[in-house]
């Protein structure tokens, strides 16, 4: 408990309660329609489902109850959970799917609280990688390690921002590139940090961050960031978060694979060459000059080498159930890999008076020597192994085939309040789903409607006249159905896809017969591709699956959403095959448990792209005729909210003319 500090509204129109009573004013007297919204919020909309929202969350926290919740587009959850978290007193962290929602919320949402909640204290954490290391840059200051004007200008500009900047946080260097190859030399990654040894130890930003955050009443993380505290304190190390009361997941349909990647263990040609890279920069930067380590570190890089060659050069995510084979055809490059791990790692031990960076460097070749081996020769059965190439990587992995255990015993048998939140939670009105791949049993559950009207905002259309998506002649007549589309909408549209080969194929042919601005994923870098198709008259973007959720666009800029064919996951995919195949040995079914649930909220996810306010309109389409002629399509259209249906596009022109 922080106190009392923060437990009711504050300001001087609202009633106070003693703190000797601790009665807190009803909450409708914040959210009701004459309430502190109502005369605060610019723009302030009488949301009933936000009152009882607001009131939900409340009540799960006073219990120690968790609560799933999915409030449609516009209810304004974010509020909801917002004010009833600062009454409580309690600690809560706040977790996103996206770093733009981390940000909503602390830079817009959390300022116009204080006016309600003014000794509100919160903090912002990100990622280590977000955050400078100052002693990385002093050390760079004196070795010749910048290349070429330009970097020695930023490296100026980055060492005048230091000595101002209170957060150390890259995000307010606005002239920082993504790709900046000097960042990552001196970011604080805790792979390189040296902790409490270094000599800027209580200077350094993670150091305050961490400080902040136990003295806050509201922690502000992201999802990556929650689950790798979860997976350090799983394995009992001292977690990057401080103790807290409750988590709210935003965005929770996210959770389950975000989980999965933080409890999986990876080895990949990546970390081996950041290991080389790393112990090349601290010789240098430390001015050591130990030519046995110099050797060791070319002979990884070779060992590396020959072995990550040995996987084919083609994409994609591939099976490892063969290891042993493996192994046993490959059994001298992998004895020269783990070798040449155990040499690097000896000879940084050998060096005496060796600086703390020599050990963390150590620790590393020890870790990444463990995990191949893992990878390699593990038979657990909870975990499925498999490898995936991905442009010039080649990453071998291990994921747990069901984190439902390990999120019951770590996370929701340790927290008193856990809210899953998001608009895209239920199937068919239900939280089964969810609840059976999260490990959360007997939560509160409830269901907040949008109060958009859908039925007179949005049309969906599906045409029956197409092929079936898996005929190859899919593609061809899918892109003759986008130009006609993309003709009544003008343009100003999202085509979505479920692969990038489809994804390019239907642009190929689309952009010979329109001439509205096309954008393709691939070619820029998504935040400039949004901002482009914002700027642009009549754009069309095609994308693929980063597109389909946290993207906002409002207004008539955006009138259409087009999706090629219903959102399955790749039933070969390593992870969902092992998924589809544990659930069927169990006497389940996994089409109906899994495969059908999962592409459900995906659907939900892409369509609610569209329609983000009172005034949006437009088409939703779905090129996919099994929406319709399948037993299993009613679960989809019971999912989604109730738009006017159709399957002729006389009725698109004509919904289009009319508005």
């Amino acid at each position: 408990m922080l106190g009392t500090r923060g437990l009711w509204p504050c300001a001087a129109d609202m009633p106070l309660a003693s703190a000797e009573t601790r009665v807190r004013p009803p909450l409708e007297q914040i959210f009701g329609p004459h309430g502190w919204l109502a005369r605060h919020h610019p723009k302030y909309e009488y949301r009933l489902s936000q009152l009882e929202m607001a009131e939900s969350v409340e009540a799960a926290l006073e219990h120690g109850r968790h609560l799933i919740a999915e409030a449609g587009t516009g209810t304004g959850k974010t509020l909801a959970y917002l004010v009833p978290i600062l009454r409580s007193g309690r600690r809560v962290v706040v977790s996103t799917g996206t770093k733009n929602l981390q940000e909503q919320i602390f830079f817009k949402d959390i300022p116009f609280l204080r006016k309600l909640f003014p000794d509100l204290r919160a903090v912002l954490m990100k990622g280590r990688q977000n955050y400078l290391c100052r002693q990385k840059l002093y050390d760079i200051e004196r070795q010749p390690v910048l290349k070429g004007l330009e970097e020695v200008e930023l490296y100026a500009a980055i060492r005048k921002w230091e000595r101002r900047t209170e957060t150390g946080d890259r995000a307010e260097l606005h002239s920082l590139p993504d790709t900046s190859e000097l960042w990552p030399q001196i970011d604080a990654r805790s792979e390189t940090c040296t902790g409490q040894k270094c000599q800027q130890f209580d200077r350094c930003f993670i150091t305050w961050m961490h400080q902040r955050a136990a003295q806050s009443d509201l922690i502000i993380v992201n999802h990556h960031l929650f689950f790798a505290d979860l997976a350090l304190k799983r394995t009992g190390v001292a977690g990057l978060l401080p103790d807290y009361a409750a988590v709210v997941f935003d965005e929770a349909h996210e959770i389950e694979d975000v989980a999965t990647e933080y409890f999986g263990i990876q080895v990949s040609n990546y970390r081996v060459e950041e290991l080389a890279r790393d112990t090349e920069a601290t010789l240098r930067l430390k001015d050591l000059r130990v030519p046995e380590i110099v050797a060791a570190v070319g002979d990884l890089r070779r060992r590396a080498e020959q072995l990550f060659e040995l996987f084919p050069g083609s994409e994609g995510r591939f099976n490892f159930e063969h290891r042993d084979r493996f192994v046993e055809t490959h059994r001298g490059a992998c004895s020269a890999f783990e070798n040449a791990l155990v040499r690097l790692e000896t000879e940084l031990l050998k060096v005496k008076d060796r600086p703390e960076e020599l050990n963390n460097l150590a620790r590393r070749a020890a870790e990444q020597r463990a995990a191949f081996e893992t990878v390699l020769e593990s038979h657990d059965r909870n975990y499925v192994y498999w490898w995936e190439r991905r442009g010039r990587g080649v990453f071998l992995e291990a994921s747990p085939i069901d984190v439902s255990a390990l999120l019951r015993e770590y996370l929701f048998a340790k927290v008193n309040t856990v809210i899953l939140t998001s608009a895209t939670l239920a199937v068919g009105g239900s939280f089964a789903f969810l609840k059976s791949r999260l490990g959360v049993d007997q939560p509160q559950e409830k269901i907040y409607a949008s109060h958009f009207n859908f039925g007179e905002q949005a049309l969906l259309y599906t045409p029956l006249h197409l092929p079936d998506p898996r005929e190859p002649s899919f593609a061809m007549r899918a892109a003759q159905e986008v130009v006609e589309l993309l003709k009544v909408t003008r343009g100003r549209a999202f085509v979505l896809f479920t692969s990038h080969a489809q994804m390019r194929e239907v642009y190929e042919h689309v952009r010979q017969k329109v001439r509205f601005p096309l954008l393709l994923q691939g070619t820029a870098p998504p935040t400039a591709l949004l901002e482009r198709f914002r700027r642009s008259r009549n754009p069309v973007l095609f994308a693929t699956s980063s597109f389909w959720q946290g993207v906002d666009v409002q207004g008539q800029q955006l009138s259409a959403v087009i999706i090629d064919r219903l959102p399955f996951a790749v039933p070969t995919d390593p992870v969902v095959a092992a998924r589809i195949q544990r659930i069927n040995e169990h006497g389940g079914n996994a089409f109906t448990e899994y495969q059908i649930p999962e592409a459900v909220i995906a659907l939900k996810q892409g369509f609610g792209r569209l329609i983000r306010s009172e005034t949006d309109h437009g088409v939703l389409a779905i090129l996919d005729h099994r929406l319709i002629r399948k037993p299993y399509g009613r679960l989809f259209l019971e999912s989604l909210p109730g738009y006017r249906r159709t399957t002729r596009i006389e009725d698109v022109r004509e919904f289009m003319q009319r508005w």
